[in-house]
């Protein structure tokens, strides 16, 4: 596996993570929770940024970034509708669509 590949999946990976944070932070205002809720946001936000940094290796820091902040975005949108019972509206949908099509060009283009 090339180094370029290898710092994508790690950036894929890196975006994962990135949901676990605000999964981590909703679950902390649970009774009982907070440790533990604090504990997977904390550990959640170092995993991901360690694997941002391994990527920008290879990855511009732009589309890194964005890729990032994007996967982050359109998960912890999914895990809100699906798990949480989040709005589930024509134009929230429309603009999860917006953020992975805006994902998916910036890795076309790289």
């Amino acid at each position: 596996m090339t180094p370029q590949a290898t710092a994508w999946i790690a950036l894929f990976c890196a975006g994962l993570f990135e949901v676990g944070w605000p999964l981590g932070l909703k679950l902390a205002n649970k009774p009982g929770m907070v440790v533990w809720g604090t504990i997977v946001a904390v550990a959640c936000m170092a995993v991901s940024g360690g694997l941002l940094w391994f990527s920008l290796r290879h990855i511009p820091i732009g589309t890194a970034y964005a890729v990032w902040t994007g996967i982050g975005a359109a998960g912890t949108f999914l895990l809100g509708v699906v798990v949480f019972g989040d709005p589930n509206l024509v134009l929230r949908w429309l603009g999860f669509g917006a953020i992975v099509g805006g994902v998916i060009l910036l890795k076309l283009g790289s």
